[in-house]
């Protein structure tokens, strides 16, 4: 499949990040094959201007570089297998590099990259951040890890995506430094809600008291941009799962365990997010673990 310009990008999975870095593609003048399992995504990519692909497999045949953004290890291994079936990532078939956004692990990455490198193929481990507003608008932040010659060949299309791209590492060192970011991400959450709860008991409303935490040493993302957005407003809809917060803090776990490194407070901080501790379901908006004004199993005023 060709164009005038020649540059063809596939975005497999089309949910709210997806979607949102498809559309950047386009901006930027790549023609953009996508697929979703959802027949609703794959009509709004239609009106888009996204041109759906019944298969994932339909995607690597249209394109030369596949970003994928998908929920788990385990739905890249799927997404892979069915490529390597037929017969798109094989050693005779045409260059591709696939990018996963997703916030996977590194020795997933680690082992397709090296079997894919060696026919031919380049795979970047290269998790996001900026959620779907930083999707839509080409503004993520991308924590890359993969060979040089496959960052460069992916380049044109990671700066339609993103405004800051930081290569960390080998293929995997995407994957730990997204899993470490997200680990201080439900840590700070946690914190962050303790201290608006104290400061509400001891007769400082939470407004208050995030103004002077925002201009002192005590500010986090979590307190300067989720917490006037989504919190306090009382929105909760970031577009980012409790479910995915508890996956990524339970895979920075794992990691820590694999190599050896005790993280007692992270530990407690998956305590707290369970939820027979926070309340909350995985479908529900991981803003909703900073309301001061919940009731939460773990946070029973002692009398």
């Amino acid at each position: 499949m060709a164009t005038e310009t020649g540059r063809w990008a596939g975005v497999i999975g089309l949910g709210s990040m997806g979607f949102g870095m498809a559309s950047s593609l386009l901006r930027a003048g790549f023609e953009v094959a996508g697929h979703d399992p959802s027949p609703a995504a794959q009509d709004r990519a239609r009106e888009a201007g996204i041109a759906p692909m019944a298969t994932a497999e339909d995607v690597f045949a249209a394109a030369e570089v596949i970003v994928l953004s998908l929920p788990t290890a385990a739905h890249v291994l799927d997404v892979i297998a069915a490529a390597q079936d037929a017969g798109q990532l094989g050693a005779n078939a045409r260059a591709r590099v696939i990018i996963d956004t997703s916030t996977s692990e590194a020795e997933v990455s680690r082992k397709l990259s090296a079997a894919l490198d060696e026919r031919g193929h380049g795979f970047l481990d290269a998790p996001v951040s900026g959620g779907p507003a930083g999707a839509a608008s080409g503004q993520l932040s991308v924590m890359l890890g993969g060979d040089e010659k496959w960052v460069a060949a992916a380049m044109p299309a990671l700066e339609a995506m993103a405004a800051k791209i930081l290569h960390v590492g080998p293929s995997g060192a995407g994957n730990v430094a997204k899993l470490v970011n997200n680990m201080l991400v439900a840590s700070h959450m946690v914190t962050t809600l303790e201290a608006l709860r104290l400061a509400e008991a001891a007769g400082v409303g939470a407004e208050d008291a995030l103004r002077v935490i925002n201009s002192a040493t005590g500010r986090s993302a979590i307190s300067e941009i989720h917490y006037p957005n989504w919190v306090l407003p009382r929105s909760f809809d970031s577009g980012f799962s409790t479910g995915l917060m508890r996956k990524d803090v339970r895979l920075a776990r794992e990691l820590a365990q694999s190599v050896g490194c005790a993280m007692p407070v992270a530990d407690l901080v998956a305590e707290l997010w369970a939820e027979e501790n926070s309340g909350l379901k995985d479908a529900d908006d991981f803003m909703h673990m900073g309301d001061p004004a919940a009731d939460r199993p773990s946070y029973k005023d002692s009398k």
